[in-house]
């Protein structure tokens, strides 16, 4: 008699990880593969934070538990950083580290709702919220964001919700368009959610990467919004997995709880690392000049690539992904992608990943990686292109 499995195991896979081991496959095999498939920063962790973890590694403390909410050097440079950045006051003790983002979504929609409860998000949008929501028995609410409307967010799409959510969750940067949410327009959201007692939590992973506009931090207008960040895209530490929410007073208390029954700690090591990320000035000039490159090869790639390849694509304002629109070459994405790793040797991501329905005639891709790889991107798509118009 064979033994249940939970239906809640029962999740789409993350197609931009599937296509990561394809790419892996054809490079096992010899292949020289250009990699805009993952948000994967092609620069390591500052100079700052590989000295930090060298000159801990004798201190035996450095390779035990620390408390659950995180070590304080980490909490109190995070708390800095709002000051510093955002002229927001955050509290240390609001500051809860976390094993990635990933972990911190999962947490917030944990503490936050109960089963059944409903979770709106935007289509477009990140797939890995959707699969975490409905791994823990909430409902996922899907608010369309098209071209005509600059793929943004609105308080009318939130008026036009019926019944309104239980809560709500934005991300400015957003993957994978790269819309960048200004200070108005995320006040709104904010007054909306206050307005209505719907629980926010604001996705700004992405934060410190934008070109000629500023994000806004959802802390600037709401104090029981809930923050989610971390160390992987501006701060080029992905392997480190080090993430941190920002939570209000009254769910710091069975966040900790949570985390000490999950996780016990976030690894020591990857904690001090990030502390020297986040609070040593010599880190701040190395991690803009990563801006400046991504921004290079944001516009070698929109200057670039074959119009038919780009279609009407979203702004990229911010972030480090460009979602084209390739519905002139093909309205299925799955295929598009596979032919252009398979033929081409460059892996890119199907828009079904982040909208099931309308993500056929989409595509993201990533350039986090170097110029030269972007202009090497460019002349493989734009031969691929020319060779198969009607792909």
């Amino acid at each position: 008699m064979a033994l249940k499995i939970a239906g809640r195991s029962d999740l789409s896979s993350f197609m931009v990880m599937d296509v990561m081991q394809k790419a892996e496959d054809l490079e096992a095999r010899g292949e020289k593969v250009i990699h805009l498939e993952v948000g994967q920063p092609s620069s390591g962790a500052p100079k700052a934070a590989c000295k930090a973890i060298v000159d801990a590694l004798g201190e035996p403390s450095s390779h035990g538990y620390t408390l659950s909410l995180g070590i304080p050097s980490l909490r109190n440079g995070i708390a800095a950083h709002y000051d510093q950045l955002y002229n927001v006051r955050v509290k240390p003790e609001n500051v809860i580290v976390t094993v990635g983002s990933s972990l911190g979504f999962a947490m917030a929609f944990l503490t936050c709702f109960d089963h059944g409860d409903t979770v709106a998000m935007t289509n477009p949008g990140y797939a890995a919220y959707r699969n975490l929501m409905m791994s823990v028995g909430l409902r996922p609410m899907m608010i369309d964001c098209r071209a005509e409307q600059g793929w943004k967010l609105s308080v009318a799409d939130l008026d036009a919700m019926d019944p309104v959510p239980d809560g709500i969750i934005i991300a400015s940067p957003a993957n994978p368009t790269g819309v960048v949410l200004n200070a108005s327009e995320m006040a709104a959201i904010t007054g909306w959610c206050d307005a209505r007692g719907v629980r926010l939590i604001s996705d700004e992973i992405y934060h410190g990467i934008t070109f000629d506009v500023e994000a806004a931090t959802a802390l600037a207008t709401s104090s029981d919004a809930i923050v989610v960040n971390s160390f992987s895209k501006y701060f080029s530490m992905t392997g480190h997995r080090v993430g941190w929410m920002i939570a209000p007073d009254n769910l710091v208390d069975p966040l900790e709880r949570l985390a000490q029954n999950c996780v016990i700690s976030v690894p020591t090591l990857s904690q001090i690392a990030a502390a020297a990320a986040i609070s040593d000035p010599s880190a701040k000039a190395e991690l803009e000049e990563h801006v400046r490159r991504y921004k290079r090869n944001r516009d070698i790639l929109l200057n670039g690539l074959d119009s038919r390849f780009l279609g009407n694509a979203a702004p990229a304002e911010g972030a480090f992904y460009i979602y084209a629109d390739t519905s002139e070459i093909s309205d299925d994405s799955m295929n598009l992608a596979d032919r252009l790793l398979n033929e081409a040797h460059v892996a890119t991501t199907p828009g079904l990943d982040f909208d099931t329905e309308q993500g056929r005639s989409s595509i993201r891709i990533s350039f986090a990686g170097t110029n030269d790889d972007m202009q090497e991107a460019v002349r493989r798509i734009n031969a691929w292109v020319r060779d198969n118009p009607g792909a």
